[in-house]
Order: structure tokens, then sequence, then C-alpha cells
């Protein structure tokens, strides 16, 4: 399928006038309704704007391409604008967007992948996209891509005819390597692999640069793309086999086994499109270190390494992620099992039984229970995977395990001794996954006939033994750490101190909405559950409930914020800002920060610090108040295991509506606030 059989005449418009991000979006929905292209025009819009929120579709270089895979198409179709004075969609240059291509594409296939592909490499051409802006009417619009698209992806046939004849490989319509041009050994010099998380826009425009410069260069060169809809242009054993070596531009794990003991230089797939002949460079002039995939070695790059401060977010991450539904999942369940003790009239305070008083209530906390158990071992086994990859796991789980139950020398039954908790399992996944690490390397200089036995029990023998001893070593240190933050927790609520840490915690919810600072407190949130819950002192309880609230209500801010200010002050937003508004209030109760992410990439100087104040002050309110909570989830559905919940709901009332006057008095027009002055 060609680009200009999805793009009609009456689909473009050249010179459009748009002040925003939104209005460019309904201006090309309502080209695709006109060209009679969708079933359901506010579906479809949905999709689009669903699309956005995982990020801007805008690419740099004055383009963007949103796109939507929808039940609302009836058939897969292309509109385009041109905007003369450009207009500002978050691209990643900063500079605004004066061509932009809307993708409509039907659920029964990934035809917009393949047109994204094929747009790509198309508008990696800077003279191609000048013409394109400069078009003076639709039909000069669609002659050029027209053009350009026989240019680069010519028909089946004469590509079949160019094939027999020893020239360019076969196009499948999704990836194009450009013509590969022989050396006298009829080898390709250069392999390339392009990917990124998304798996669209810069892995094309990644392995189209690195293409361009082979073909510059007279360097053949191969590469292949690891895009949404799976690997294309593989590479195959011989091509491997013979290069001279590898470059990987990627920002997201690809297969490299099979590039064992051949030079591999890995990078960030941006300079896949910036620096792609400084690359290829480094594979001529054997600048590449040697990979060997099993030893694990990574390929590394001076420019393409990751701050060592990144890569521990991304290990702990990795254990958060995998950690989280049986935090959420046990804890609800927890919570579900205090309400049933409580709705049959089961005093909580003092009662070590509360929760399994009732059959039905002890029940549900025995499930959860179980699940809220592998919080602390999951959390270790897959930082330390993360860092040692498999044989990391055991080692980071057992790690946990002994974390959440404090083995030590003396006491190896843990049966006096206390647990040291969520900051032990967090200390066992990072040390246990580094001591693997290290154990790995020792283990490269030993007979190739031990191989097979390394991961089956060389591994596993000797991680179960250093994590022990780890463990056994750290536990009392810990212990006594996590006493004295338990301690220093309960100091700051008996000195109204404790405020403080509401307002700090409800202010990290928001500044981020889902990223560092936000998983952050969430994460030291649902530690103090854990820490509730090995503990029978009530003083500790109600704090770490205390905190788990200052949390929840963090979140919840920043969309109800949203939500209030476009429905009161709504003269200040657009049309479509007003309507996604409504469905804030939703994402706000049911405890998802991200339904503000939109707002906040439109204007963040605006709204950002706007969803701080109120998120601070109503986590600083809930602590005020005394309010607990003791789901790690849920929103105000899981209201009733909430303490004083009148109060809580009246300090996330408090924060949001402050929130959103500080966001609408600066988001009013300078001439509304000239005039109220006057």
């Amino acid at each position: 399928m060609r680009i200009t059989d999805l793009l009609k005449k009456q689909g473009i418009e050249i010179g459009a006038k748009v002040k925003d991000k939104p209005e460019a979006i309904e201006k090309l929905v309502a080209l695709h309704d006109k060209c009679g292209n969708l079933k359901d025009r506010k579906a479809y819009k949905e999709g689009i704007l669903k699309r956005e929120e995982m990020g801007t579709t805008a690419i740099g270089m004055e383009i963007a391409i949103p796109h939507a895979k929808s039940e609302a198409v009836k058939a897969p179709a292309l509109t385009a604008i041109t905007v003369p004075d450009g207009v500002d969609y978050g691209s990643p240059d900063g500079d605004p967007c004066k061509l932009i291509f809307m993708i409509a594409a039907t659920t029964d296939g990934d035809v917009h992948l393949e047109v994204l592909a094929r747009m790509m490499q198309m508008l990696m051409d800077m003279d191609f996209t000048a013409k394109l802006k400069a078009a003076k009417d639709a039909d000069e619009f669609l002659k050029l891509i027209d053009e350009k698209e026989t240019e680069k992806f010519p028909e089946e046939e004469k590509k079949e005819e160019k094939s027999s004849s020893g020239g360019s490989e076969k196009n499948n319509g999704k990836a194009k390597s450009v013509d590969l041009k022989k050396d006298d050994s009829d080898r390709i010099r250069v392999l390339a692999v392009t990917a990124c998380p998304t798996g669209i826009a810069h892995t094309y425009m990644a392995a189209e640069a690195l293409n361009k410069a082979g073909e510059k260069m007279g360097v053949t060169i191969k590469v292949e793309t690891n895009g949404s809809g799976g690997a294309k242009n593989v590479l195959t054993a011989k091509d491997i086999e013979e290069c001279d070596g590898i470059i990987i531009a990627a920002d997201k794990s690809v297969e490299t086994a099979r590039f064992d003991g051949k030079p591999v230089y890995s990078t960030k797939v941006a300079d896949g499109i910036h620096k792609p002949e400084e690359l290829i460079n480094k594979i001529l002039n054997g600048e590449a270190p040697v990979f060997h995939a099993d030893k694990k070695a990574e390929a590394a790059s001076s420019d393409g390494n990751e701050s060592f401060g990144r890569k521990l977010y991304k290990h702990l991450m990795n254990g958060v992620s995998h950690m989280l539904p049986f935090v959420v999942a046990g804890g609800i369940f927890i919570a579900i099992a205090f309400l049933i003790d409580t709705a049959c009239g089961v005093e909580a305070a003092g009662n070590s039984s509360f929760g399994s008083v009732n059959p039905v209530a002890a029940w549900f906390k025995t499930i959860g229970g179980y699940s809220f158990n592998f919080m602390l071992p999951l959390l270790a086994g897959f930082i330390a995977m993360s860092i040692a990859d498999r044989p990391g796991l055991l080692v980071g789980i057992v790690g946990g395990l002994l974390a959440s139950n404090g083995a030590t020398f003396v006491d190896p039954g843990a049966g006096k001794t206390i647990p040291s908790g969520f900051l032990g399992a967090l200390l066992a996944g990072f040390l246990a996954g580094l001591l693997m690490k290290l154990f790995e390397k020792l283990c490269e200089h030993l007979p190739q006939a031990l191989e097979g036995i390394k991961p089956v029990l060389l591994y596993p023998l000797a991680g179960l033994g250093i994590v022990g001893v780890m463990m056994c070593a750290v536990n009392p240190i810990m212990a006594v750490i996590n006493t004295g933050l338990n301690n220093g927790l309960t100091w700051l609520s008996d000195n109204n101190l404790g405020i403080l840490l509401g307002c700090i915690l409800g202010g990290m919810m928001s500044i981020d909405m889902g990223g560092p600072f936000n998983k952050a407190a969430y994460v030291f949130g649902t530690g103090m559950l854990t820490t509730a819950a090995g503990t029978t002192d009530p003083a500790v309880q109600q704090v770490c409930y205390q905190v788990m609230a200052s949390v929840m209500i963090g979140g919840m801010v920043p969309p109800l914020t949203i939500a209030i200010s476009t429905t009161i002050f709504g003269k200040f937003w657009t049309p479509d800002e007003r309507k996604n508004g409504i469905v804030n209030f939703i994402m706000g109760l049911s405890f998802i920060t991200e339904g503000a992410i939109p707002y906040a990439a439109s204007y963040p100087l605006k709204v950002i610090p706007s969803c701080a104040l109120g998120a601070s002050a109503a986590g600083a309110l809930s602590w005020l108040f005394g309010c607990t909570l003791m789901a790690p989830h849920g929103g105000i559905f899981v209201i009733a295991t909430i303490g004083n919940p009148i109060m809580y709901v009246l300090s996330l009332l408090i924060g949001s509506v402050l929130g959103a006057l500080m966001l609408s008095l600066l988001k009013m027009p300078k001439k509304v606030i000239k005039s109220e002055d006057s």
C-alpha cells in the first residue's frame, strides 16, 4: 500500500491556521471525517489523544505524525496540513511543527506501522520536506509525495527486475535498506540494529540515516529495524559472520547473543539519527570492542553509556514494576478483610486478630497476606536480575526473603530478630546483583568444559552462599536503621512535624506524575505498609498508614485540579481541553495521576506548579487530620479502608480547588487580568 493510496486531495489543507496542538488535531480529524474515513469521529479522536498521552508524536525537524489504530476507522487513510506559522506540538527539538500528517488505521492489521515506516524514511530527506511545506496547493503536495515514493519505493516488478540484474534488495514495504553496493569480496561490511521504546519513529529514522551515510561513504551496510511490527530486514548468520562489525543504535534491549565474537558498538538510537557517519567509522577503524555473549559483556560507548544514577533508577524500577501487582492486589484483599471485620462490629484497637475474626475476613486476609509477602522477595529479585541477568534472580529473591524475616548468624531461623524490612530488601537486590555479576566475571576463566554447569549448578550454589552470608551480616545493621526510621516517623508525628512529611510526599506525587519522584514517593508509601504489617506497635502502624494516605491523596490531586479548572474556568481552555478535562474527575478519584500528563505537557510551567501546590496542601492536611490508609491503591473506591474518611475527602477537595484556582489564574489571559486590575 502506497502513501498516495491513503491520502486524498480533500484530506489536505495547505496553509492551515491553528493556534495550538489540540486545534491542529481537531482540524486533521475533521479532514478524516470530511473524506468519509471514519465511522465514529469522537472515538477516533479519543484514540489520537490517548496516543499523545504516551508522548508527543512530533519527531523534530518541524514535523509531527499523530496516529491511532481504532475500530472507528472505516479503512486506512491519511490527512495532512501545512502550517506556515508553525504550531507548538511538544517537539523534542523545541521547534514548532509546520508539516503534520495524521494516520487513521483499522484494527485488523499493522498498516499504520507500515505507513509510518515509509513516512519516516521519506521525511528524513530535508529537501523533500521543505518542498512539502512550500507546496502551493493539494495537487502539488500529492505530486511531490507520489514522485518521492516512486523514487524511494519502486513498484514490485521494478524491484524484481533490479534484483535479478544484481541491483538492490527487495523491500517488504515496512523497512527499507539502501541499495547494497558490494565490495570486491561481495560482502556487507557494516551491520546495524535500530530500536526505540515505541518501535516507530526513531527506529526507522536511525535506519534511514545509517543507510544514507553508508551510501555516501561507499560502505556496504545492512540495517535491521526492531519496530512495533517486529524485526524487519533481519541480519542473517552469513551477514554476521562476514561483516567487520555491528552497530546497535537502540534505547531498548535487542537480541545480541548472535553477535558473539564480533566487534559491537552500542549506543542510543538518537546517535543513529544524528551521528551515522561517526558510528560507521567506529566499526571501520576497529574502535568497537569485541562482544562475548557467554560473558555478558556489554559493548560500551562513551557517548551512549547511561549515567550511574540512570542505571540505578532502571534497576529499581525493574523491581518495583514486578512487585506492584502483588502489593496492590494483596493490599486491597487485606483492606477488604478489615472492612468485613469492621462491618461485623469487631474492634480494631488493641486487637491483634483484627481482620481475621470473621471467617470470610480471615480468607481475604490470608490470601492477601500470601500475595503481600511476595513484595520484598520480588523487589530484591528483579533488581538483582536487572543487574546480573538470570543468575541474579535467585540471589535477589532469597536476599529479599532473608530481609523480610531478619535472619542472622546467631538466629538463622529469625525467631527473635527484627526484620530489616523494605530497606534491607533494597540493599539485598543491589548488593546481590553486583556480587553475582562479579562472580560471573570470575567464572569467565574456568575451562570451557564447565560452561554447561555454570547456570544450573555453579551460579545457584555460589549465589545462595553469597546471599546467605551477606544478609546474615547485613540484617542486624539494617534492622537498627529500620527501627530508627520507625522511631523517627513516630517522633515526627509526636512533635507535629509529620505534616511536613505529608506535604513533601504529596508534592512528590505530583511533580512528575508517574516519573522518578512519583515512583519514589509511592514505593516509600507501600514500604511503610509492609512495616505496619510487621509490627504490633499501634503508634508505628498509625504513622505508616498516615504516610500511605498522604501519598495517595497527592496522586489524586493533579487530575482533579485539571478537571475542576477546565469545568469551572472553562473559558480559559479550548473546547477539546474542556471535554477531556471531565474524564480527569474519574481518573483523579481512581488515583490515576497520569490523567494530568497531557495538560502538563502542553502547559508545564502552569500545570506542574499548580498541581504540586494543591497536592502538597492535601498531603499536609491529610496528615494534620490523622487520616490513615491501609490499601496501596484504589482512590476514593477504597474509602472504607481510610481512617477519618470525611476529613480525607475534605483535604482532597481543598488541595484540588487550591491547585485549580492557581492554575486558572496562570491560564487567565493577560487582557482579562489587566482589565480586572483597572
